[in-house]
């Protein structure tokens, strides 16, 4: 009988893991808890967004509408780069290159996002037509118009964790 190589047997075996909705990481298999289907948008069962209880309404004008108050909250990179590797296991991304992906807030810290929540942060393709630095722009300017009074913060809240890329058409701001 012939003999097989340990190089087939692994590429064959992790095959049949990926096959299984599995990945390996380190040697060992994972099962993929998150799926890459609603992209642009975080899996709603994995990131549903979170809130930072000190933003509301009324606390708007010294919290996210006081220029630089984001920096005071964002969490280190340390932080955000050890949970990017880790979801990017959960969500079974082939490309594993820490760097197509920036661990984004799906509710922003410019609207009340909690920084640090595993519910609200995810690794956010840097590639394809809808993109984190897209995300940034529409937070933004959904930003802006909270702090002029235009929209409230739940209303802009609301439109970005339902589907970021219609929240400002949903507001009337596009």
């Amino acid at each position: 009988m012939p003999r097989i190589s340990r190089s087939l047997v692994t590429s064959l075996s992790s095959l049949a893991l990926a096959a299984a909705g599995l990945t390996v990481a380190a040697g060992t298999a994972h099962a993929q808890s998150c799926s890459q289907g609603y992209l642009p948008l975080p899996d709603p069962s994995c990131q549903p967004g979170d809130f930072n209880p000190d933003v509301t309404q009324s606390t708007i004008d010294s919290t996210i509408c006081v220029s630089g108050w984001t920096a005071t909250v964002r969490p280190s990179s340390s932080y955000t780069t050890a949970l990017k590797k880790k979801q990017i296991v959960e969500y079974g991304y082939t490309d594993t290159s820490t760097s197509d992906y920036e661990e984004d807030h799906f509710l922003p810290l410019e609207l009340g996002g909690a920084p640090k929540s595993e519910l609200n942060l995810w690794p956010e393709p840097e590639y394809g037509t809808k993109t984190a630095a897209n995300k940034d722009t529409v937070e933004n300017k959904l930003k802006k118009a909270v702090c002029a009074g235009t929209i409230t913060l739940s209303d802009a809240q609301d439109a970005i964790l339902t589907d970021w890329t219609t929240a400002l058409s949903d507001l009337g701001l596009s």
